[in-house]
């Protein structure tokens, strides 16, 4: 049932952003780096892209039935590559500034982490079209 993968990984990306959060607080104390870096939003990204979203994604869901429409489960997949795509090259990011300094991220690697967002522009686009078929589907059934 589609439901359940929404709620599946609204509970997943829970426990990666708690997991982000406490990674961030723990490497930045044993690298005794405090400045910012991408490491303490990625808590956050993951909690709202990931858990805060599906969750309302699961609400509208249960009005809507927009899980029912085609093309859900390629829109399901292509936004949680678009989350871990981001998220991963955040990450990654962060522990290179924290280790080498913001100077060692090239802007190749910018360019790769720039491609999640892009593609989570294209879920989102793509997440309003299947809700809006929904609607109009329940409209026409009442």
């Amino acid at each position: 049932m589609d439901i359940r993968k929404l709620f599946t990984a609204a509970a997943v990306y829970v426990v990666l952003g708690l997991a982000a959060c406490l990674f961030y607080r723990s490497f930045t104390v044993a690298t005794d780096h405090f400045e910012p870096t991408q490491l303490n939003t990625l808590h956050t990204h993951l909690l709202v892209l990931g858990t805060f979203f599906f969750l309302i994604a699961l609400a509208l869901d249960k009005v809507f039935g927009f899980s029912r429409q085609e093309g859900f489960m390629g829109w399901f997949i292509a936004h949680n590559v678009g989350i871990v795509w981001t998220t991963g090259f955040m990450m990654a990011n962060g522990i290179v500034h924290t280790l080498s300094g913001p100077e060692a991220w090239s802007e190749m690697w910018a360019g790769m982490s720039g491609l999640g967002h892009i593609i989570l522009t294209v879920t989102f686009a793509w997440f309003f079209i299947l809700l809006n078929k929904a609607m109009k589907q329940t409209e026409a059934d009442a």
